[in-house]
């Protein structure tokens, strides 16, 4: 497959997805709003809302890489379930990729193809993929990677969890040609969801995933709003190094804090609009 060509967004493309001026959202300084699982408001809200809607994360210190997982850890050890994080995490990516297709007037107007990996950040996007279906969506999610199940508990559940959800097809593409096939029609889609790796690339990419990141690319060539889980794929979450091929995103919904590799210059020219959403770790899980 030939590589994508990567272009610099056009000022109508950068003005389509720039944030508005922040509309007012009663919150209270002292009154956090839910947790996204237990906050259905969030798929009635525009970008515009939901980063209004998640002011403090927002707005909180950033953290790399190593912190967070450090973070993720002391809080599962403190009795928040890995289960619960997940849940509250593809929830947020849901409500984010609604928005988006709405704002881009492609809500119901096509699939929403969802690419995870077999790790946990896969394990989100089955999440995310699960709350769109409830919301009307047509999904497609793909579990890309050698491995017919996914590696983690937590997201091989939420994978099981897809096969009675009505509204979504799993399908398993193990080697890059199967990842070609799917990609045809990629154009149709509504928005595509780049939940295929978190944390941890280094080197060029290998099949399947970089034949999973040049999919992306072709989609986002055809003009279909691209959406990534935690990170693009390819992008180090504490320096900002971009591996290769990597994903350039529309919009990144990240977790908990703003992650330094998306604030870095590299970084964020490819996360696109920045999304932080809470999940339920604890503060006092941040100190290690």
């Amino acid at each position: 497959m030939p590589t994508p060509r990567q272009t610099r967004p056009t000022s109508e493309e950068a003005d389509r997805y720039a944030p508005l001026p922040p509309p007012v959202v009663p919150n209270l300084p002292d009154a956090p709003p839910p947790l996204p699982a237990d906050d259905p408001a969030i798929f009635a809200m525009s970008l515009d809302e939901l980063a209004a809607h998640w002011a403090r994360p927002m707005g909180s210190g950033a953290i790399g890489a190593e912190a967070m997982t450090g973070a993720d850890r002391r809080a599962q050890a403190m009795g928040v379930p890995g289960t619960r994080l997940m849940e509250n995490a593809g929830c947020a990516v849901a409500a984010a990729v609604k928005a988006l297709a709405v704002q881009t007037d492609r809500w119901g107007k096509g699939p929403i193809l969802v690419l995870s990996g077999p790790g946990n950040n896969g394990g989100d996007g089955f999440v995310a993929a699960r709350h769109l279906s409830r919301q009307g969506a047509r999904v497609v999610a793909v579990l890309v990677g050698t491995e017919g199940r996914p590696t983690g508990k937590d997201s091989l559940r939420n994978w099981d969890r897809l096969e009675g959800e009505e509204g979504v097809e799993r399908i398993h593409t193990p080697v890059a040609r199967d990842v070609v096939i799917l990609g045809q029609g990629v154009e149709k889609a509504a928005v595509v969801v780049d939940a295929l790796l978190g944390t941890g690339v280094q080197g060029p990419l290998r099949d399947p995933v970089r034949s999973a990141v040049e999919l992306i690319g072709r989609a986002r060539a055809a003009g279909v709003p691209i959406l990534a889980v935690d990170t693009p794929t390819a992008v180090d979450l504490t320096s900002g190094d971009l591996s290769d091929p990597v994903v350039r995103a529309h919009v990144t919904v990240t977790f908990h804090r703003p992650k330094t590799g998306l604030l870095a210059r590299r970084g964020s020219a490819v996360a696109g609009r920045v999304l932080v959403a809470p999940i339920g770790i604890p503060q006092e899980a941040d100190r290690g």
